[in-house]
Protein backbone atom coordinates (compact mmCIF):
# COMPACT_ATOMS: atom_id res chain seq x y z
CA UNK A 1 0.00 0.00 0.00
CA UNK A 2 3.29 2.63 1.02
CA UNK A 3 4.39 1.75 -2.47
CA UNK A 4 1.03 2.44 -4.43
CA UNK A 5 0.75 5.96 -1.99
CA UNK A 6 4.51 6.74 -3.31
CA UNK A 7 3.83 6.05 -6.98
CA UNK A 8 0.20 8.05 -6.88
CA UNK A 9 2.08 11.22 -5.38
CA UNK A 10 4.62 11.04 -7.84
CA UNK A 11 2.54 10.70 -10.45
CA UNK A 12 -0.05 13.82 -10.12
CA UNK A 13 3.53 15.74 -8.68
CA UNK A 14 5.05 14.97 -12.51
CA UNK A 15 1.84 15.88 -14.42
CA UNK A 16 1.57 18.76 -11.81
CA UNK A 17 4.64 20.08 -12.84
CA UNK A 18 3.87 19.51 -16.73
CA UNK A 19 0.74 20.99 -16.36
CA UNK A 20 2.25 24.49 -15.33
CA UNK A 21 5.24 23.85 -17.79
CA UNK A 22 3.97 26.56 -21.00
CA UNK A 23 4.24 25.13 -24.27
CA UNK A 24 5.09 27.38 -27.35
CA UNK A 25 4.10 25.58 -30.98
CA UNK A 26 5.22 26.60 -34.27
CA UNK A 27 4.21 26.12 -37.36
CA UNK A 28 8.26 25.99 -38.91
CA UNK A 29 11.60 25.77 -37.11
CA UNK A 30 12.58 29.09 -38.06
CA UNK A 31 10.10 30.83 -35.87
CA UNK A 32 11.11 28.52 -32.94
CA UNK A 33 14.73 29.64 -33.47
CA UNK A 34 13.78 33.03 -33.53
CA UNK A 35 11.80 32.71 -30.63
CA UNK A 36 14.38 30.75 -28.70
CA UNK A 37 17.12 33.85 -29.96
CA UNK A 38 14.90 36.82 -28.90
CA UNK A 39 14.04 35.27 -25.56
CA UNK A 40 17.81 35.01 -24.76
CA UNK A 41 18.49 38.41 -25.81
CA UNK A 42 15.59 40.15 -24.23
CA UNK A 43 16.63 41.03 -20.33
CA UNK A 44 13.59 40.61 -17.90
CA UNK A 45 12.84 44.05 -16.36
CA UNK A 46 12.23 42.63 -13.23
CA UNK A 47 15.17 40.58 -12.77
CA UNK A 48 18.21 42.52 -13.49
CA UNK A 49 20.79 40.73 -15.35
CA UNK A 50 18.73 37.84 -16.09
CA UNK A 51 16.97 36.95 -19.51
CA UNK A 52 13.44 35.98 -20.15
CA UNK A 53 14.39 32.65 -21.37
CA UNK A 54 15.84 31.84 -17.78
CA UNK A 55 13.21 33.83 -15.48
CA UNK A 56 10.17 32.64 -13.87
CA UNK A 57 8.84 35.63 -12.98
CA UNK A 58 5.41 37.06 -14.09
CA UNK A 59 6.80 39.62 -16.11
CA UNK A 60 8.74 37.17 -18.06
CA UNK A 61 6.54 34.73 -18.76
CA UNK A 62 4.35 38.13 -20.16
CA UNK A 63 7.21 39.15 -22.40
CA UNK A 64 7.58 35.55 -23.43
CA UNK A 65 3.81 35.17 -24.40
CA UNK A 66 4.46 38.62 -26.32
CA UNK A 67 7.47 37.12 -28.21
CA UNK A 68 5.59 34.20 -29.27
CA UNK A 69 2.71 36.08 -30.39
CA UNK A 70 4.75 38.02 -32.63
CA UNK A 71 6.50 35.66 -34.28
CA UNK A 72 3.53 33.33 -34.80
CA UNK A 73 2.51 37.17 -36.32
CA UNK A 74 5.47 36.66 -38.50
CA UNK A 75 7.11 39.87 -37.46
CA UNK A 76 11.28 39.46 -37.36
CA UNK A 77 13.82 39.82 -35.33
CA UNK A 78 14.55 43.76 -35.15
CA UNK A 79 10.49 44.15 -35.18
CA UNK A 80 9.61 41.98 -31.88
CA UNK A 81 13.04 44.08 -30.22
CA UNK A 82 11.70 47.50 -31.63
CA UNK A 83 8.57 46.99 -30.14
CA UNK A 84 9.78 45.52 -26.59
CA UNK A 85 12.18 48.88 -26.31
CA UNK A 86 9.08 51.03 -27.42
CA UNK A 87 7.52 49.09 -24.31
CA UNK A 88 10.19 48.82 -21.83
CA UNK A 89 12.78 50.85 -22.70
CA UNK A 90 16.27 50.21 -23.88
CA UNK A 91 16.95 48.26 -20.75
CA UNK A 92 15.13 44.88 -22.55
CA UNK A 93 17.94 44.87 -24.70
CA UNK A 94 20.89 43.35 -24.23
CA UNK A 95 22.79 44.79 -27.07
CA UNK A 96 21.56 48.49 -26.88
CA UNK A 97 22.23 50.61 -29.88
CA UNK A 98 25.23 53.23 -29.77
CA UNK A 99 23.73 56.65 -28.73
CA UNK A 100 25.92 59.63 -27.12
CA UNK A 101 24.90 57.61 -23.40
CA UNK A 102 26.11 54.13 -24.64
CA UNK A 103 29.37 55.35 -25.72
CA UNK A 104 29.99 57.89 -23.07
CA UNK A 105 29.20 54.87 -20.71
CA UNK A 106 31.90 52.99 -22.94
CA UNK A 107 34.16 55.12 -23.60
CA UNK A 108 35.00 56.99 -20.19
CA UNK A 109 36.95 53.69 -18.22
CA UNK A 110 39.26 53.94 -21.20
CA UNK A 111 39.19 57.91 -21.72
CA UNK A 112 39.73 58.20 -17.36
CA UNK A 113 42.78 55.60 -17.77
CA UNK A 114 44.78 56.86 -20.95
CA UNK A 115 44.38 60.14 -18.74
CA UNK A 116 45.80 58.56 -15.40
CA UNK A 117 48.57 57.23 -17.73
CA UNK A 118 49.49 60.57 -19.02
CA UNK A 119 49.43 62.14 -15.55
CA UNK A 120 51.73 59.29 -14.00
CA UNK A 121 54.18 59.34 -16.91
CA UNK A 122 54.47 63.69 -16.93
CA UNK A 123 55.14 63.36 -12.97
CA UNK A 124 57.68 60.72 -13.62
CA UNK A 125 58.88 62.65 -15.88
CA UNK A 126 59.14 65.85 -13.98
CA UNK A 127 60.92 63.99 -11.55
CA UNK A 128 64.19 63.36 -13.38
CA UNK A 129 66.72 65.52 -11.53
CA UNK A 130 69.08 67.51 -14.07
CA UNK A 131 72.43 67.37 -12.72
CA UNK A 132 73.60 70.94 -13.28
CA UNK A 133 70.76 72.12 -10.83
CA UNK A 134 72.06 69.10 -8.82
CA UNK A 135 75.65 70.38 -8.49
CA UNK A 136 74.24 73.97 -7.58
CA UNK A 137 71.97 72.85 -5.40
CA UNK A 138 75.24 71.33 -3.46
CA UNK A 139 76.96 74.28 -3.99
CA UNK A 140 74.67 76.29 -2.12
CA UNK A 141 74.51 74.33 0.38
CA UNK A 142 78.20 73.74 1.33
CA UNK A 143 78.22 78.21 1.26
CA UNK A 144 76.09 78.21 4.06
Amino acid sequence: MKKLMVLFFAWVTVFSVAATEEQFKFTDMQQQQLFRELTHELRCPKCQNQNIADSNALVAQDLKRKVYQLVSQGKNKTQVVDYMKQRYGEFVYYQPALTPATFILWALPAFIVVLGLIVLFRKRASQDIDPDKLAQAKKLLEDE
